[in-house]
Formats: structure tokens, C-alpha cells, sequence
């Protein structure tokens, strides 16, 4: 499954609008554990398949939508139901960790 990278323009339409839930990961490219946790977001995106839809946002081109949602560090992952915000986690987590976190938030 593909992770659709958005910006703060498409936010509205791809997280808020959206039925069901949906998986934000705000991050930034020149950040390492962000760079950890995209293959690992790429296997809880194989594993769940069409339960769930994960997005990337670049803190540094969608500034406003960063300080929307309070994120000081970075990776941020928000996770929407319904376009309405349930839960978050910051840091990098393993596939079995998130997966737990999508189906206990």
C-alpha cells in the first residue's frame, strides 16, 4: 500500500474529510528517526492494507499545520477517525507496536 505524502493544502481533504482512520506522520527530511520510521510505516501500510490510510506531512513546508497540532518533536504520528483526532505517539515504534496502537486507540 502506498503512503501518500500531503501537504498542508490537501490536509483538509485527505485526513479531516476522510471516513475512516487515517494515520498522520509529521516529519521532516533531514530528520534520522524519521527516516527510520517511513519502512516501518510501509509495513504497517502492507500489513493493515485497506483498514487504514497512512499520510506524511514535511514539517517544514506545512509550518502551520506543525504548530495546529503542537508538534515540538518530530517524528509526530496522529492517528484520525472519522477526521477527528484520537491519539498520538511520538518517536519511533516498532510495526507490532503501532499496529497495537491503531487498534487500541
Amino acid at each position: 500500500m502506498n503512503i501518500k505524502h500531503i501537504t498542508e493544502a490537501q490536509f483538509d481533504a485527505e485526513v479531516l474529510q476522510q471516513k475512516g482512520i487515517v494515520l498522520v506522520d509529521f516529519y521532516a527530511d533531514w530528520c534520522g528517526p524519521c527516516q527510520m520510521l517511513g519502512p516501518i510505516l510501509e509495513e504497517v501500510a502492507d500489513a493493515l492494507g485497506d483498514r487504514i490510510k497512512i499520510v506524511k506531512v514535511n514539517v517544514d513546508e506545512a509550518q502551520g499545520l506543525a504548530q495546529q497540532y503542537g508538534v515540538i518533536s518530530i517524528p509526530t504520528v496522529y492517528l484520525f477517525d472519522g477526521g477527528a483526532k484520537m491519539s498520538k505517539f511520538v518517536g519511533v515504534k516498532s510495526k507490532e507496536e503501532i499496529i497495537d496502537f491503531i487498534e487500541n486507540a
